[in-house]
């Protein structure tokens, strides 16, 4: 399959370009630390004690410090929402880029840990150092406090050390809890060791302060490797010979040495600020609970949940991260709006598939069973629903159907629900937006699951035959199991009828023709389902094609 040098611009080349100059400041700043300690004459006394071992250990540091500040700028989900929602700041390129946050945000967190082994190794070695090259001549700038001291002691005994241990041990748990595998099984380990990071980054600004390593603050006075008083007329000779300086050169003064001024908040205080200030926003927003008006049971263990909430507004493919302390105190799990308030509908609503544990008893305290032991009269009883926490909306790439001539919107299972919204956007007749055709593919396993949206999908058909706009959404329904399979019978659903097939889409095929309707045309692709056919999605897109139209891949995912 050849790749359309234009279609791998448009989806690949931003992304690209960020990775680009990310690596280029990390390699940049290691390099220039790396130097900056192994020529600099401030260091030249550490650095003939200690050797590589210093320049690694600074110049790793010093990434360290770029990427501590960076991976929270990608959590702060309300200001991401802001850029996003604000055309007049960000472009439709700028706005594809925020979709790869969470990305981003995974690759500081890789560079923090491999970094952090890198640092955590050369100041193994920077420890041994300073036990075995203990200097006399300069006894300010040692950490051991003799010769030979055991480097265990050294780093058990001294603020950098026991703050160091510190750090490892929180990373580490950070790290592993960060795994896929973990995620899925309890996401509240996650949730736990992932709130470590205030720990972390206090612990993180005292690591400095012990001062382990230092620089000699009298350059011009003592010149590094000049003759100290002290010196015998041998040592003169091999200090003359090893440094090529004058023999009449004599140091003024004895060196002098002081630890350097912590610098690690300079670069953290103020993402980390901008972050907590972003979490108590949204704390403040989230802090009262919603009031449930409905729940529905769809089939295939399917739930709909209708809220109304004061003040709410969302726009057609944001999300939301319910909290529901009935279940986990600390559990939260992100939603798409299935329905968003309108002038006339202030109710919004998601719905949830019954898959793992928190879901499960999420849908036993909505829908508890009836209790046939109680004996009491028959009469109407109000039903009495959880207290829900609901933080957003908050944006997502499905967000941007509207803003392309051409969409295609594809759909497996669950994954129908960010473009339900947008179904329902065009139902309700929302105004001020550029969509002049929408292609909108569903693909199930089992018939029953569209049945979750099929009123919607009629309705929208009827309004737009009733508009004279039959061109304007194109359905395909796919059903890919074919055991005891049957029709949807029903008189109501004939327009789905029609457009129902069995089996799996013929993704180049379905492209192609998409690509001769539009030609020389950007489509948007927006994908919200299992990854094979995202991944499948993603290469086609990538793909040339002789009609020249570009296919721009949008992949929804959660932060």
């Amino acid at each position: 399959m050849v790749v359309s040098v234009r279609s791998w611009v448009a989806n690949e080349g931003g992304k690209h370009l960020v990775l680009m100059l990310w690596l280029t400041a990390n390699t940049w700043l290691f390099l220039q630390t790396f130097l900056l300690y192994s020529t600099g004459q401030q260091y030249h006394y550490l650095y003939k004690m200690l050797g590589p071992g210093l320049c690694i250990s600074r110049a790793s540091a010093s990434v360290l410090n770029l990427n501590c500040s960076l991976v929270l700028l990608p959590m702060c989900r309300s200001l991401l929402t802001f850029v996003r929602g604000s055309h007049t700041v960000s472009s439709r390129k700028t706005r594809r880029l925020l979709d790869k946050s969470k990305t981003f945000h995974v690759a500081c967190g890789v560079a923090i840990c491999i970094f952090s082994v890198v640092h955590v190794s050369a100041h193994l070695v920077n420890v041994v150092n300073f036990s075995v090259s203990y200097s006399d001549d300069f006894p300010a700038l040692n950490l051991a406090r003799y010769r030979g001291e055991d480097p265990k002691l050294i780093i058990l005994t001294t603020i950098p050390g026991v703050t160091g241990v510190l750090l490892v041990l929180i990373l580490f748990l950070m790290f592993t809890s960060s795994s896929h595998c973990v995620r899925v099984s309890n996401y509240e380990i996650f949730w736990y060791t992932h709130n470590l990071f205030i720990v972390f980054y206090i612990i993180l600004m005292v690591h400095m302060v012990g001062g382990a390593l230092k620089y000699q603050t009298n350059i011009e006075a003592h010149p590094p490797g000049c003759l100290r008083a002290n010196q015998s007329g041998a040592e003169q000779q091999g200090e003359e010979l090893e440094q090529g300086e004058d023999e009449e050169r004599r140091c003024r003064e004895e060196a002098h040495f002081q630890p350097h001024y912590p610098q690690t908040w300079l670069w953290v205080s103020g993402p980390l600020c901008l972050y907590c200030a972003e979490r108590f926003y949204r704390y403040i927003r989230s802090c009262d609970p919603v009031t449930i008006v409905t729940v529905i049971r769809h089939p295939c263990d399917v739930i709909e949940l209708r809220m109304l909430k004061k003040n709410f507004k969302a726009r057609p493919g944001q999300y939301i991260v319910l909290n529901c302390p009935g279940v986990s105190s600390f559990e939260n799990h992100p939603f798409t709006l299935t329905t968003c308030p309108t002038e006339n509908k202030e109710t919004f609503g998601i719905h949830l598939r019954v898959v793992g544990d928190w879901t499960e008893r999420f849908t036993q305290l909505l829908l508890p069973k009836p209790r046939i032991d109680l004996e009491i009269l028959p009469m109407v009883q109000q039903r009495r629903y959880p207290k829900l926490y609901v933080d957003g909306p908050f944006g997502s790439p499905s967000e941007e159907v509207f803003n392309y001539d051409v969409s295609l919107c594809v759909a497996g299972g669950i994954g129908v629900t960010p473009f339900a919204c947008v179904l329902h956007a065009l139902l309700d007749g929302w105004k001020g937006f550029r969509l002049q055709r929408l292609y909108f593919v569903w693909v199930c396993r089992e018939l029953q699951s569209f049945y979750w949206f099929a009123e919607l999908l009629c309705a929208v058909h009827h309004k737009l035959w009733q508009e004279n706009r039959p061109d304007y959404f194109n359905l395909k329904l796919f059903v890919s199991q074919t055991d005891n399979l049957q029709s949807m019978s029903e008189e109501k659903y004939r327009p789905l009828t029609s457009r129902l097939l069995v089996g799996r889409p013929r993704w180049k095929l379905l492209l192609d023709e998409i690509a001769k309707t539009n030609n020389n045309k950007r489509v948007g692709v927006f994908c919200c389902g299992p990854k094979g056919i995202s991944r499948t999605l993603h290469r086609l897109c990538n793909s040339a094609r002789s009609s020249g139209t570009t296919f721009e891949f949008n992949k929804e995912s959660f932060s």
